[in-house]
């Protein structure tokens, strides 16, 4: 079958270098074949890494990325150079979480999304932010808003 995805997606099929600054321009999207169905698209990187903005120091991730697409889906490998660009930027835990999500939004205007961040132990403590956010004045709306009360 031949594939249905747009031909202007610069990453895919393509040597890309890394890039270890906060780069959202990174992030590319594709027609999304089934517009129609509600379906979970997810993704994890259990690689994650940022630094923190006051010591420097690193900080490593499992980031989780689950959305219910619109039009448009991301493509993969533009996920995977975008996440690496954190690998040197300055941010806390939150904010990468809500960077990330915010980004996507911008990028796919999807129906639904979700990213969790399972930050590793720095100073005997462990931070896992959470954002979400659902279409305004939708059920997606109303599953944001159950999704993030059932969060422990």
């Amino acid at each position: 079958m031949k594939s249905r995805t747009n031909e202007k997606l610069k990453a895919l099929g393509h040597e890309i270098a890394n890039r270890f600054e906060y780069a959202p321009e990174l992030l590319e999207a594709f027609e999304n074949q089934h517009p129609e169905n509600d379906y979970w698209v997810r993704f994890n990187c259990p690689e994650f890494t940022s630094v923190c903005p006051i010591t420097g120091q690193p900080d490593f991730a499992e980031i989780r990325i689950g959305y219910i697409p619109d039009r448009k889906l991301v493509e993969s490998k533009s996920l995977k150079l975008y996440l690496a660009s954190f690998r040197s930027s300055g941010a806390f835990h939150e904010d990468c979480v809500n960077l990330i999500m915010k980004d996507l939004i911008a990028l796919m205007d999807p129906k639904y999304i979700e990213v969790t961040g399972f930050f590793s132990p720095r100073g005997g403590i462990s931070i896992y932010p959470f954002a979400n956010y659902g279409r305004k004045g939708t059920r997606y709306e109303e599953l944001a808003f159950k999704r993030l009360s059932e969060r422990e």
